[in-house]
């Protein structure tokens, strides 16, 4: 892990084992030297351009028609969603702020019988890409043929990895490969970016650093060689870069990501510090992301910075739970992280998973991957939820909104920080364990950039920093921010903006993170989101006549104005010429309540605690159990109070009224009482606890119930909610497995349309006892609720919720 680290690291010596205090005083940062130019014609990539503009890249950032770019990929595995949902599920993902979407195509999913591609049904690959493109989305597809994924064999079928020399140039496999990819290439004919459609990108291989004869870089060159002859013409070819890859330079661009838990590990106790919560100087290559090969040489990604820019494609959503290692992560756990990592550098935001999904069953086998079969790990045979922004059944989570502030900056405002670099501070902590020097980085471009403050580590307190102000020396000037000191507590990750021109008004520094850009027929209107408790300070360079808050006024003309955030309070400021620029600051709970998106051919922001999504000129809300919420909309519609379901509420603000949907408790039957688990088994590749066989189950205690026909809402959807005790549960309609999960101590949210016809049939809960003494590791309150030296297989409460949905027109 501490590769990352081996060079340019300057740290404080106060590296606390329990963080205390920290006192800092003004934090420097030199920006002065010139940023390299971007070069351009050396990577060898396909078409970019198409009826939809063009698209490119150079040795610093991406280019949409000649322009800098910074995009939000979000992983969504089609085959692993009914196709019946994928059109609902795009439109949360857009809604979402994913401008791309990335898809595994998992080969043992589509081909579950020897020689037969299967492109039907939930498998029809090109009705999945003519969906993203009625949602304005891109699509990058990453087609293995080796994906991992957590299923079985990496996604390469049982018999082509029994017959052939899979992950290498053996003749046998590579034919094996053509034959799969061809199917791929039959199913996107006219679906490429030169041919107007949303395919941009394709991922060759997976998490590969094997050397050898056929292997290495000899064997990617193969796979792109192939991809080219079977007509993959696309803009952007990349390969992972981590775990120490070898690829042939100039011909991909390696990708980058990084979790903030490790559920592949075999430790059964809390891990260090993660090293995705330090800014990057040096090196874009995290600490272990789980590649099943292992390789000790030098890989190539460290010696392609300056040739390649910073993308991410696997920064964690979320995590799996795996059988031996069942974390749980917090909003502000993948907020931190991915923050910090664009404050970094990254200029492709990219996340694994941003939808959760199911494993499909293959007549009858299950396609996960298994310690038993070969496999690192042991996940859940269906479920696969992730623990994404948008789960398994197209629920939005709550790391969703803790997200989405960051991706409308990045779609409002990301040509202009996907040109800047970073710059380390005069002082950075010394490695990972550092929790009380300051962690800050400034990406700049002149005298204009982004200052990104990270004081949040996933389960460690930070040391809460004191009367900071930092100093950035940039080109022209130097700039001392904010006003006065302020502390920074532990958990807190933001950004700043440094000299942003909003509309001709420069923005010299704020204290409050840029989220949009909004305008009406009065002209523009900037959205800001608070970041620290209290006033926010704008601070506004000479050739501000007035501002409509108090403001007080420095050397120079330079004004400071005091802003109290809130949802419905605009400040207007006058530039010299008369002309005026408005600005709405939102208090932090707003901005995770904020939804940005097009609505009638304008842009516009939604705030509410409802699920949004967006759809030509209206919006539909989302709820489960339904009710009352607030709703406001920016720029205001004048007729919103006239919709039918919106009301107003008071001091003008508007209420929408969804249908109440009544929660109702089930009353199970316990048919079968637990017997006593055996010992967990240890071995497999990891040497660690194994999930059970299915022979195991049978002592499983085991519950019954029904759910009537009628409990789906009229074209809405409705949630089980299976509160339990123990080590696997397991969903049953007869015979047929419908759902399964390992207990983390989360409620297992079960959505039921997807099931519509099973509805009215008997089902059976089961669960597995969890032994005190398995040596598998769960978070800290989590363990607690596991009885010291007994086993436990409990059923707490069984809930059904229906959703209700509130679609508004907007004009």
């Amino acid at each position: 892990m501490m590769r990352a680290f081996r060079s340019g690291i300057r740290g404080s010596a106060l590296a606390l084992l329990a963080a205390g205090p920290a006192f800092a005083a003004t934090v420097t940062v030199d920006a002065t030297a010139p940023s390299p130019q971007p070069r351009s014609g050396h990577l060898i990539m396909g078409t970019g351009a198409g009826p939809h503009g063009t698209l490119g890249v150079d040795s610093r950032e991406l280019l949409r028609d000649g322009k800098p770019w910074l995009p939000v990929m979000g992983e969504f595995h089609y085959t692993r969603t009914p196709a019946a949902e994928w059109d609902a599920e795009l439109a949360k993902m857009k809604a979402s702020g994913v401008s791309i979407v990335a898809t595994y195509i998992i080969w043992n999913q589509i081909e579950q019988e020897p020689g037969r591609l299967d492109w039907t049904g939930d498998h029809d690959l090109r009705r999945f890409a003519q969906l993203c493109a009625k949602h304005g989305l891109m699509l990058f597809v990453r087609p293995g043929p080796w994906a991992h994924a957590e299923t079985r064999f990496g996604g390469i079928p049982d018999w082509i990895v029994g017959s052939t020399r899979p992950r290498s140039n053996d003749p046998a496999y590579l034919a094996q490969v053509e034959r799969f990819w061809s199917g791929i290439g039959d199913q996107l004919k006219g679906q490429l970016w030169k041919e107007g459609g949303p395919v941009v990108g394709f991922q060759l291989e997976n998490e590969y650093n094997t050397d050898g004869p056929g292997q290495g870089r000899d064997h990617i060159q193969a796979l792109k060689a192939l991809a080219l002859k079977l007509g993959f013409d696309v803009p952007l070819y990349t390969v992972t870069g981590w775990d120490h890859t070898i690829y042939p330079r100039g011909q991909v661009l390696p990708v980058f990501g990084g979790y903030p838990d490790e559920p592949w590990s075999a430790k059964t106790t809390a891990l260090p510090p993660k090293e995705n919560y330090l800014f990057r100087f040096h090196s874009r290559v995290s600490g272990d992301l789980g590649a099943q090969t292992k390789s000790a040489k030098r890989g190539d990604a460290d010696d392609d910075i300056a040739d390649t820019p910073f993308l991410g494609a696997e920064y964690g959503g979320g995590v799996p739970t795996m059988y031996r290692r069942r974390p749980i992560l917090q909003p502000e756990d993948i907020a931190a992280a991915v923050t910090t990592q664009v404050g970094s550098g990254v200029n492709l935001l990219g996340y694994y998973m941003f939808h959760g999904g199911a494993n499909p069953l293959a007549h009858g086998r299950t396609l996960e991957e298994s310690s038993r079969s070969g496999g690192y790990n042991d996940v859940p045979a269906i479920g696969y939820d992730f623990q994404a922004p948008i789960g398994q059944y197209g629920e939005i989570n709550p790391v969703n909104g803790a997200l989405r502030p960051l991706h409308a900056f990045l779609e409002a405002y990301g040509d202009r920080l996907a040109p800047m670099v970073p710059h380390e501070p005069a002082v950075v902590p010394s490695g990972p364990g550092d929790r009380a020097s300051l962690r800050w980085s400034l990406r700049s471009a002149g005298d204009s950039g982004f200052l990104f403050v990270n004081n949040h580590i996933r389960q460690y307190p930070m040391a809460k920093q004191s009367a900071v102000r930092f100093t950035l020396k940039l080109p022209g000037r130097t700039v001392t921010m904010p006003s006065r000191p302020i502390d920074i507590a532990s958990g807190a990750s933001f950004f700043w903006p440094i000299d942003l021109d909003l509309d001709g008004v420069r923005l010299a520094w704020a204290t409050a993170q840029p989220m949009t850009r909004l305008e009406d027929r009065d002209g523009p209107i900037h959205v800001l989101a608070a970041t620290q408790p209290g006033p926010v300070e704008l601070a506004f360079d000479a050739g501000v006549r007035a501002v409509s808050v108090p403001t007080r006024a420095e050397d120079g003309g330079r004004l400071i104005a005091q802003v109290i955030p809130a949802p419905n309070r605009i400040v207007t400021v006058t530039k010299a010429d008369g002309g005026r620029v408005r600005l709405l600051v939102l208090d932090p709970a707003s901005a995770k309540q904020a939804w940005v998106g097009e609505v009638g051919g304008q842009r516009r922001l939604v705030l509410t605690p409802a699920d949004l999504t967006f759809d030509g000129d209206q919006i539909t809300l989302r709820k489960r159990g339904g009710g009352d919420v607030p709703l406001a909309v920016w720029p205001a519609v004048p007729s919103l109070a006239k919709q039918p379901g919106v009301r107003s509420g008071a001091n003008g603000a508007m209420i929408a009224r969804l249908p109440a949907a009544a929660t109702q408790t089930l009353t199970p039957q316990q048919s079968r009482a637990a017997g006593e688990a055996p010992p967990v088994e240890i071995g497999g590749p990891a040497k660690a606890a194994m999930q059970p066989l299915d022979e195991a189950h049978r002592v499983d205690a085991a519950w019954t119930f029904s759910v009537t026909t009628d409990a789906l809402p009229k074209g809405g959807d409705a949630f089980l909610e299976i509160d339990y005790r123990g080590d696997i549960g397991r969903l049953f309609d007869g015979t047929t497995m419908i759902d399964d999960a390992f207990w983390d101590g989360r409620v297992w949210r079960i959505g039921l349309r997807r099931f519509a016809a099973r509805l009215g049939h008997p089902w059976t809960l089961t669960v597995m006892p969890l032994r005190a003494d398995a040596p598998i590791y769960l978070d800290e309150k989590t363990r607690a609720l596991v009885p010291a030296k007994e086993q436990v297989a409990d059923l707490l409460s069984v809930r059904l919720i229906p959703e209700s949905e509130l679609t508004i027109r907007l004009r």
